[in-house]
């Protein structure tokens, strides 16, 4: 076996370190709150538009404040139809 390091997979450029100072802390519209919990919305997708012909359940990540549990504006998914 190796001790040489390996490349890592994907071909990704390695990570840029980013100075926690330079970024601003997204809070709540509703009540302030700076904590924040992932959950998510449920989409059902018709048979009749789905590319398999069976209905689908797609689940959409958002994050909802963990103090009031609103879903700020800026994370709602567009509903564009």
């Amino acid at each position: 076996m190796s001790t040489k390091p390996m490349k890592p997979l994907g071909g990704q450029p390695p990570q840029q370190e980013i100075d926690i100072n330079d970024t601003e802390t997204v809070v709540c519209d509703e009540c302030g709150n700076a904590t924040f919990i992932q959950c998510f919305f449920l989409r059902r997708i018709s048979p009749i538009v789905s590319p398999t012909g069976q209905e689908a359940m797609v689940p959409i990540q958002v994050y909802s404040c963990g103090n009031c549990g609103k879903v700020p504006d800026k994370f709602m998914p567009s509903n564009d139809s």
